[in-house]
């Protein structure tokens, strides 16, 4: 996997495994007081002691304990797929990833923040990058990556943003909204974007989550801002809450899947009211 990095596995992917590596060690070491056991020990019970050591020992969360346990399956399907087990020990286990309530900002939070001046040139610059990925449903990897280049001519003759999904490897187009082009028209003679061809000075993810809660602190905003929430209000108060199909913004974030967009985009009430309203409209007319 790490000799695949950067063709067929993003880095996220290979950190992922070598901490499920050393779990999966971890607990050998906890459970049979040995560093190593043969792979033909590897039984139903392995599997739901390993679950349990998650959950109780090292503390996991119920989707945090079901991610590594599925990397854990990956590797024993290629250990099945070589012949070196027969029999598959994760049968008969089951364990489902629950769904989690996923932040967002709305309208008056994003209204607030883009009205609010810092009195630090970091703020401000955290904030308009926060911005640029609410408009655009960009990651934070995928902000940091752009450039000058992917900025093209869409097929309604303006402004989009070309790129490729660090995560998913898919390709990802996305219009260009007035407010994520004023980011960018903002930082182009940035002295930063200019020597390093990139389209924002993006700091750390750290460093950005850190600022962007002093930023929420600073404007009252009640939640545990992260970057990735822009991804979340993208997918809701940007694009489903004003109509747009969740087709289109499923493609936009680059989804490979519609229900994982699900995951992200909350029908929110006020959509189900409009389009109640609507419908409410048609049967008067019939």
């Amino acid at each position: 996997m790490e000799a695949l990095v950067g063709q067929d596995f993003a880095p996220g992917t290979l950190e992922r495994y070598k901490t499920s590596l050393k779990h999966t060690q971890e607990f050998i070491t906890w459970k049979y007081k040995v560093s190593d056991i043969d792979i033909t020990q590897i039984d139903h019970g392995f599997v739901s002691d390993y679950d349990f050591w998650l959950r109780s020992i090292r503390k996991c969360a119920n989707n945090t304990a079901v991610k590594y346990l599925k990397n854990f399956k990956k590797i024993i399907r290629l250990c099945m797929a070589h012949g070196w087990i027969t029999k598959d020990p994760f049968l008969g286990y089951k364990a489902k990833i629950k769904a989690v309530e996923r932040p967002y900002l709305t309208k008056d939070e994003i209204q607030m923040i883009y009205e609010k001046e810092f009195t630090s040139d970091r703020l401000n610059q955290v904030r308009d990058i926060f911005l640029f990925s609410c408009y655009t449903g960009l990651a934070y990897v995928d902000v940091k990556q752009l450039s000058k280049s992917n900025i093209n001519i869409g097929v309604d003759g303006d402004q989009w943003i070309f790129t490729h999904r660090q995560k998913t490897d898919t390709s990802t187009r996305v219009p260009l909204l007035p407010l994520a082009q004023e980011m960018v028209l903002k930082y182009e003679n940035h002295p930063q974007c200019v020597n390093s061809d990139v389209l924002f000075p993006v700091l750390s993810n750290q460093k950005m989550n850190s600022y962007l809660k002093e930023i929420a602190s600073v404007c009252g905003i009640n939640k545990d801002l992260t970057f990735h929430i822009a991804r979340h209000t993208f997918a809701t108060t940007v694009t489903l809450s004003n109509g747009v199909p969740i087709e289109s913004v499923s493609k936009m974030l680059g989804h490979t899947n519609i229900k994982t967009t699900q995951h992200y985009a909350k029908i929110l009430d006020k959509k189900v009211s409009d389009d109640m309203a609507v419908l409410r409209d048609r049967l008067k007319t019939k």
